[in-house]
């Protein structure tokens, strides 16, 4: 949030954000814009050739601003739209505002109109939304993109435990404004502290956050004015508390994700049947078969991949494919592309956690049908290891063995549609070169 750097200009905030190592910003109203134009502060009021020069500047830093607030974007149609018009030009996401009762009917329609989400902001008493619940209230029956900013250290300023008005909002969270303090309530010597430093409790914060799928971004802010010319040093210890917290820091997700919607962006399919993706929740379903779903983005020598993987029955068939050499235009693959195996009512070399017609589980650790199981395959060399659900299952020195004839170096990674008797599910594809 370039509140963080409110004591300089949205130029000097987009560099100092860019030396954390940062690339997206949350813009809030009335930010000097330059040294050279004090007088002209962000919003949207600027002007085409302000807001070109915005842009200008954005694209030579490798900057987006993805989030704008918190603003009062008026009250008539004609008002509001200028906002919406403002945020569909520079790329913005999501507004966090404090909208009066009368302002949601208006809201309602822009929202769908334009694909940008409002976030009503819960700044302390007396501020409207102050309270989780009266959010809750406000927005029921609106559209999904009308949701509620979470802002951890305004509740902890009223008393209100951010783990439990986190919980309450499931499902309507549109915008974090991620920070911490040293204590509830608004004593003189409580005051705002690096990200989980404080009491507000970050683990359970990112775990909640974690469990909704929130697919929108965490604003960083920090707000202590002793501090407010050189944030620096709380910041970075913040991110370096919230990198230690994320478990797939130096992952790419293989199926990608923008503007909260799953994408199969770089996924291509081979042979017949096909999977559904749900973009809402990022969810693989299979269809029929026998075919594959492989990532074409790029290959893989030594990685890691990990993904969750639900079996409708116990005899859903179906396998992750790794090291494919070649773009897949017959079933050659099956003859150069070991497979991870999942098929709960196979055995030995053909039961789930086996590289199949190859080499078996060391024990069978599936959870029951319909259950998620969780599946990490590690490739390095010529080994390969196997994790189902916390147990390593195989761990194998890979040499040509049943249908394999020869096997590549690397490959793509593939996921197989088998038949159409009952569907896998896939979600949560990570995958990580080492």
């Amino acid at each position: 949030q370039c509140w963080t750097y409110r004591k300089y200009t949205f130029y000097e905030a987009v560099e100092k954000t860019k030396a954390l190592g940062i690339k997206y910003l949350q813009a809030y109203p009335g930010q000097p814009l330059s040294a050279e134009d004090r007088n002209v502060g962000f919003g949207h009021e600027l002007t085409e050739a302000q807001i070109e020069a915005v842009r200008k500047k954005l694209a030579e830093a490798g900057m987006e601003v993805v989030g704008y607030g918190v603003v009062d974007i008026g009250r008539t149609e004609a008002e509001m739209r200028k906002a919406f018009e403002f945020a569909r030009k520079l790329g913005i996401q999501v507004i966090a505002t404090e909208p009066q009762d009368a302002d949601f009917p208006v809201l309602d329609k822009l929202v769908k109109e334009y694909d940008v989400r409002i976030a009503l902001h819960n700044h302390p008493e007396p501020s409207k939304y102050a309270k989780p619940q009266t959010a809750l209230d406000r927005i029921k029956g609106l559209d999904e993109r009308i949701g509620a900013c979470a802002d951890p250290g305004h509740w902890m300023r009223g008393g209100i435990r951010p783990l439990d008005a986190l919980r309450l909002l499931t499902g309507r969270i549109t915008d974090v404004h991620i920070k911490d303090r040293s204590d509830f309530g608004t004593a003189p010597n409580v005051d705002d502290t690096a990200i989980g430093e404080g009491k507000a409790g970050l683990r359970d914060i990112l775990a909640e956050l974690t469990r909704q799928d929130f697919g929108g971004y965490l604003t960083i802010e920090y707000e202590n004015e002793k501090e407010v010319a050189t944030p620096e040093p709380a910041t970075r210890t913040g991110l370096e508390n919230i990198k230690a917290l994320t478990d797939y820091d130096g992952f790419t997700q293989l199926l990608s994700r923008w503007n909260w919607r799953y994408s199969k962006h770089g996924w291509n399919h081979y042979g017949p049947g096909h999977f559904e993706l749900d973009e809402k929740t990022g969810v693989f379903k299979s269809q029929g078969g026998m075919g594959l779903l492989w990532y074409s983005v790029r290959k893989w020598r030594d990685f890691v991949l990990d993904l969750e993987f639900q079996c409708a029955q116990k005899n859903t068939n179906s396998g992750i494919f790794y090291r494919i050499p070649d773009l897949p235009a017959s079933d050659d693959y099956i003859y150069h592309a070991f497979e991870v195996q999942i098929f709960d009512a196979g055995e030995g070399i053909h039961r789930t956690g086996a590289i199949y017609d190859a080499e078996a589980p060391a024990q069978a650790v599936s959870r029951p049908t319909g259950e998620w199981n969780h599946l990490k395959i590690t490739c390095q060399g010529k080994r390969i290891r196997v994790e189902l659900n916390g147990v390593q299952v195989v761990d194998w020195q890979m040499e040509p063995r049943g249908k394999i004839k020869d096997f590549a170096v690397e490959g793509y990674i593939g996921l197989q549609n088998h038949d159409s008797i009952a569907p896998v599910y896939f979600r949560n594809i990570f995958a990580k070169e080492i």
